[in-house]
């Protein structure tokens, strides 16, 4: 296997990763401000397990239906614009070659180097193409994911994470320590960041320690949500 091929495929995981860890994060927060908010603002300790795993579905499920419906929608709008340069390139050929003369000039081509430049680019209609979507609209082509598969995983990265701030309610019951939730939901913010380190080359700590800040900041603004509204009605 040569190290391009090595390369893009450790590109192409590296998106299944980005959607997975996000959608982990999004879980873990979303799902513990649930907890954050019901414990703030003192409502029943059963309340944290029906809205708790209520919001942990329904928005696990949107926000799939998110991703694939976002990633369809990029595909069948590059695949329009797509078969609209097709058609100018099969209607308008001069026009069309005219305007990779003028992007290739921008680059810096000139004189004889550009005349050659257009003739290559133009004697296969692919990449006459694919050199327009690029270079004169500034489209990329959707990576070669399946937004099925996408969705699939980020919901079930959503529910897997999400679920760690129920875990102590469901095993427990309703009167676990909101301490053990409080532990549980820091180190898997701490560990969900460090994952992003495999696709942003960041150190893993750093990622760790930032997701945990952030999702942290996140937990303590619903709870202090939660017990200011309680204060108000109560």
């Amino acid at each position: 296997m040569t190290n391009a091929t090595e390369r893009e495929r450790h590109v192409r995981q590296g998106r299944y990763i980005k959607d997975v860890v996000y959608a982990a994060n999004d879980g873990i927060v979303t799902t513990f401000a649930v907890v954050a908010a019901t414990v703030g603002g003192a409502l029943s300790p059963s309340t944290i397990l029906v809205v708790g795993i209520a919001n942990l579905f329904a928005d696990g499920f949107s926000m799939a239906s998110g991703d694939y419906l976002g990633s369809k929608s990029e595909e069948d709008f590059y695949a329009k614009e797509e078969a609209e340069e097709r058609r100018e390139v099969r209607e308008r050929p001069d026009d069309e070659r005219e305007e990779i003369r003028d992007i290739l000039e921008r680059k810096g081509y000139h004189g004889a180097d550009l005349t050659e430049m257009v003739r290559l680019v133009t004697s296969n209609d692919t990449m006459w193409v694919d050199f327009m979507m690029h270079d004169e609209l500034g489209m990329q082509k959707p990576g070669g994911e399946s937004p099925l598969q996408s969705a699939m995983l980020t919901f079930a990265s959503f529910v897997a994470a999400g679920s760690i701030p129920l875990l102590p309610y469901v095993v427990m019951g309703a009167e676990a320590p909101f301490g053990i939730a409080v532990a549980g939901t820091a180190a898997a913010l701490f560990v969900v960041g460090a994952l992003r380190s495999a696709f942003t080359g960041r150190a893993w700590i750093f990622c760790g320690l930032e997701m945990l800040a952030v999702g942290g900041s996140a937990v303590a603004l619903s709870y202090g949500i939660g017990a200011f509204l309680a204060s108000l009605i109560g």
